[in-house]
């Protein structure tokens, strides 16, 4: 035992230990004592200070000061505190350790002292330091003497702190005393256990070793029932679960890969050194590269944006998270994506993780919302401008003129129309988009909705010099729609047919099936429309010729109702139009 190097370490170290417990313990009982000194004699003070305060008054300059001084030796004289009168400039008006009024005017001035500063900002104060005066350490209490709102003085109350100090030392002493003996009686103790420990030992080292090598079925020959015998049998319990542990690992790892492999966000671990540790798919998707092939390259490497790096850059220097957006150039588009940068767990962080989010579509629906909102805008300007105009002529005088006045207000009626169709056409796209539209769909006659449609425009047509055929008359199909949203949808797209065709010509409304799905075909022998403007064309206030648009009475949302009426029903609407030769406007929807 005596020659037993682990022996002797753990003793030494249990020795140590037990040395510095002690003399941790006693320091933080001395101070703690001494503290409790200070603070007794802190208390004191500011009791002392505040009967003085009290019999002096608020009114130091009616105070005669002889009086003061001789008043202040007397209270000074039956303690052992030291009192000091100062008025609100700093001077000092009387000392209770001072002999005359001429060894107190040659006092210097206190007011830059600590516990006379802290004092005139919040009404006490009190520091601990060395007295320039006396030359010894002191404990000083100040309180202001106030008049109503004003301070017109100070009161300091001060002990010194060498009888303190004696107190504290006394104390050390016996706590020293029952220091030592508690340090004696550990080490023996230690001395026992070390003993008690150091033979089991070598049997835990060996089992150990036989697990680190896995032979985890290696048993612990330690049969008793205290601490080691319970780690023995921990060990041999830990052994025999190590196997399963690294399994469930395994599944927890990949578990949490498939996660990450799951997410729409793309997910980009990057090192302090800017290296990759880890980028799921769908980061090598939005980012162009494979994730498998990644790891350990530079960032700028593997992504060529600087825009990235400065983020990641910046949250290696920041606790909190960063986010910007950073665009990137694909082969086929332009992406914006939403980067939040997070340092990784560490001191200092291992690193930071990239979570991307494309919101490539937020943005340019965004785009959409101002054009729409700007489009609206100057939709509305435009004939409340002329009704305003209109109204200020007929009010500066142009009613008294019976003819020109008729004009007036015809034109006013005009606009108050077309205002007026301008928003039903909003609410009505507004109720659609929103969902909150209320849509019966039912099994249709078609050749029944046509027939009132044309019926409706028949004389309008007529007016026109336009032909309108119904070449869905003879055929009994039946569509799933509701009727008034199919009427809205026929009306629209027969009135926009009769607005730009020209007199002489035929609108005509036919209808087929392609398999499941009735297509209804609005056809006219109008001006037509050039290829470029097809594709907005079911835009909301899109048009092709604004001018001719705004003179026929459009609102610009016709169109752009009857796509998302038929988007509501589950059709879709598409356009086929020859420059000079006319449209067709195509409905799908599906059979009954």
């Amino acid at each position: 035992m005596w020659s037993s190097q682990i022996f002797w370490k753990l003793f030494v170290a249990s020795a140590m230990l037990v040395i510095l417990a002690v003399a941790a313990c006693m320091a933080i009982v001395s101070g703690w004592q001494e503290e409790q000194f200070i603070e007794q004699a802190r208390h004191r003070l500011r009791d002392t200070a505040k009967l003085v305060r009290e019999d002096l008054g608020s009114d130091l300059a009616t105070e005669n000061r002889q009086q003061l001084q001789e008043k202040l030796r007397r209270i000074g004289s039956s303690t052992d505190i030291r009192f000091t009168i100062v008025d609100a400039k700093g001077n000092v008006l009387a000392d209770s350790e001072r002999d005359s009024l001429s060894s107190v005017d040659a006092m210097e001035n206190h007011l830059a002292r600590k516990e006379f500063a802290q004092a005139s900002h919040e009404g006490e104060g009190q520091s601990r330091r060395r007295s320039p005066t006396l030359g010894i350490p002191f404990l000083y209490y100040s309180l202001s003497i106030r008049d109503g709102d004003n301070t017109v003085g100070f009161v300091r109350a001060a002990l010194p702190v060498v009888p303190l100090n004696e107190q504290v030392k006394s104390t050390n002493k016996l706590i020293g005393l029952v220091g030592l003996g508690v340090a004696l009686t550990c080490l023996l103790f230690a001395y026992w256990l070390t003993k008690r420990l150091v033979s089991p030992i070598n049997v835990l080292t060996d089992a150990a070793e036989a697990v680190a090598e896995g032979r985890y079925s290696e048993r612990v020959r330690i049969h008793s029932n205290d601490e080691l015998g319970r780690l023995a049998r921990s060990f041999e319990h830990m052994s025999s679960e190590l196997g399963t542990r690294e399994t469930q690992l395994r599944e927890s790892i990949e578990r949490q890969t498939t996660v990450l492999e799951g997410m729409v966000e793309g997910v980009l671990a990057v090192d302090r050194q800017e290296h990759v540790l880890f980028a799921n798919t769908a980061a090598g998707k939005k980012l162009n590269f494979e994730p498998d092939k990644v790891a350990g390259l530079p960032l700028l490497e593997v992504v060529r944006s600087h825009e990235l790096r400065s983020l990641l850059q910046q949250a290696l220097k920041s606790s909190k998270p960063i986010r910007g957006e950073v665009a990137w150039q694909t082969k086929n588009s332009l992406l914006t994506l939403d980067v939040q940068a997070t340092q990784l767990a560490g001191t200092p962080p291992a690193g930071v993780v990239l979570v991307l989010h494309d919101i490539s579509e937020l943005k340019r629906l965004e785009g959409l919302r101002q054009q729409f909102v700007a489009n609206v805008s100057h939709e509305l300007k435009t004939p409340l401008s002329s009704i305003k105009a209109y109204t200020e002529t007929l009010l500066n005088g142009a009613l008294e003129d019976t003819e020109h006045a008729r004009q007036f207000l015809t034109r006013i009626d005009d606009q108050t129309s077309r205002l007026h169709e301008l928003i039903l056409d909003l609410l009505s796209i507004a109720r659609i988009e929103s969902g909150q539209a209320t849509l019966e769909v039912t099994n249709l006659l078609l050749s029944k909705v046509v027939r009132t449609c044309l019926d409706d425009f028949e004389e309008r047509s007529k007016a026109g010099g336009i032909t309108l055929k119904n070449q869905v008359a003879e055929q009994q199909l039946r569509v799933q729609a509701d009727e008034e949203s199919l009427v809205q949808i026929l009306s629209n797209l027969i009135d926009n047919a009769i607005k730009y065709t020209p007199a002489g010509g035929t609108v005509t409304v036919s209808s087929h099936t392609e398999g499941e799905i009735a297509v209804i075909e609005v056809t006219d022998t109008g001006i037509g429309i050039e290829s470029e403007h097809h594709e907005r064309l079911f835009e909301r206030f899109y048009r092709v010729d604004k001018a001719r648009s705004r003179e026929l009475g459009g609102t610009g949302l016709g169109l752009a109702i009857v796509k998302h009426l038929c988007q509501a029903m589950q059709g879709s609407i598409s356009v086929k139009s020859t420059p000079g030769q006319g449209s067709t406007f195509a409905v799908r929807l599906r059979l009954a």
